[in-house]
């Protein structure tokens, strides 16, 4: 199989401006940490890291941000997950309340990490929650009042059926959650953006450098077709994309394709009228829609989240009607980008951080479910605390999760996940 290693051509990499190339590895390192993934876990850990001076070897095998980190929704939204009430069994109440914090300030590093910097990546506040049910809507006033017993700081709306049109300019909602404190941006800049910060704190970026074994022990070596690193840490950050790196963690995630459609810029009228606050929004079907309208105009319209392992032949005639379901009044309107790529689902819609019980000095974090770009910065600083420190209050709340295996091995856990999620999508049908 040949490996494509150039970024989707996606909007993203149409307006992301200079992307920078970083060679390969072609020599033999030794430094404190290696890091192994090239998207936003990968690249924030090895930030983080150095930022506590340890010396850092980030490797990627295609480029910065060229998987879900560079081609996801851009949807900037509080929390880790579903319900995290859900684990009090495992970490505890107190572990519940700091999970449900980290789903919030997990959002304020993303905004102090841009605002810092000044990384210019079309962020903008504003994020509506919709629901598609009677139940879904009546749901909303119990997450603005827990939202105001914890003191959440940002404005929250709950928007009645009748007023849906001042949100977007669709009939197909029964209500609305509007959190002023979520937003969305361009994430391909983003993570463009933070490798520049990582490497200008000293850490070695190689691109085009997949790993191609891992070599146990208490140095840890990772082998590249064009060198070796040896380092006392290693961390994994591939997501989707681990494939057989590390047998025991690859089975615990399981890639699934979403795809994600752009249209021609629209009129300021036409745009306004879609959705005139600006939002971004999210339904909560089983295979959700998930857009915004770009800084340019555009809109960007995604879901459709498949489990087979195998992509729509066409990605734009696959993905207008669900667009054009939401807004037909967009029936004339030219498809500009298509594109698609893998996330990392959980059996338990939860993220999988820790290190390997044989090898204690290799961690990880993977399994984002979809919340990665929030979700990807908080773990990034977890990782680098335990690191460093030897100990991590949050690493270790997040490590009392346990994770199940998908069941079926490497050739039939996709095909049984996808026919399981077909039955919940007729169910969601049948009502």
């Amino acid at each position: 199989m040949v490996m494509q290693s150039e970024h989707a051509r996606s909007y993203y990499a149409a307006t992301a401006g200079q992307m920078p190339d970083y060679p390969c590895l072609g020599e033999e390192l030794v430094v404190d940490v290696c890091v192994i993934g090239g998207g936003f876990t990968g690249v924030n850990t090895a930030l983080e890291l150095a930022g506590r001076g340890l010396s850092v070897v980030l490797l990627e095998g295609r480029r910065i941000g060229w998987g879900a980190s560079g081609r996801n929704g851009g949807q900037l939204i509080r929390g880790i997950g579903h319900a995290v009430d859900g684990f009090a069994r495992y970490v505890g109440n107190d572990g519940v309340r700091y999970l449900e914090q980290a789903g919030i300030e997990s959002v304020a590093v993303v905004r102090e990490r841009i605002e810092a910097n000044n990384i210019d990546c079309d962020l903008r506040w504003g994020f509506c929650e919709l629901a598609n049910t009677a139940a879904q809507f009546a749901a909303f006033a119990d997450e603005q009042r827990w939202l105001g017993d914890i003191g959440y700081g940002h404005e929250t709306r709950i928007v009645g059926p009748g007023q849906m049109h001042e949100v977007v300019a669709s009939d197909q909602y029964a209500g609305g959650f509007i959190d002023m404190g979520s937003g969305h941006l361009h994430p391909l800049r983003l993570v463009l953006a933070e490798a520049r910060l990582a490497q200008a704190q000293g850490v070695r970026i190689f691109e085009n450098s997949p790993a191609l074994e891992i070599i146990h022990g208490s140095t840890v070596q990772v082998r590249c077709a064009g060198g070796t690193v040896r380092a006392g840490h290693l961390v994994l950050g591939c997501n989707a994309h681990l494939d057989d790196l590390e047998p025991r963690l690859t089975g615990k995630v399981l890639p699934a394709g979403s795809y994600i459609i752009t249209t021609e810029p629209l009129s300021r009228e036409v745009a306004q009228s879609l959705i005139p606050l600006d939002l971004a929004l999210c339904d909560q079907k089983v295979g959700l829609d998930y857009y915004r309208l770009t800084a340019d105009r555009r809109l960007l319209f995604g879901g459709a989240c498949h489990y087979s392992g195998k992509d729509p032949a066409d990605i734009g005639a696959y993905m207008r009607p669900k667009m054009l379901k939401v807004f037909p009044q967009l029936a004339n309107v030219k498809l500009d980008y298509q594109w698609g790529g893998m996330i990392g689902i959980t059996a338990n819609r939860f993220p999988q951080v820790g290190r390997l019980s044989q090898h204690p000095n290799v961690y990880y974090a993977q399994g984002y479910s979809g919340h990665g770009v929030n979700v990807t910065h908080w773990t990034a600083k977890l990782l680098a605390e335990a690191i460093h420190a030897g100990h991590s209050h949050g690493f270790d709340v997040f490590s009392k999760v346990p994770h199940m295996t998908f069941p079926g091995g490497k050739a039939l856990r996709s095909p049984l996940l996808a026919l399981g999620m077909a039955w919940y999508r007729l169910k969601e049908i049948l009502g």
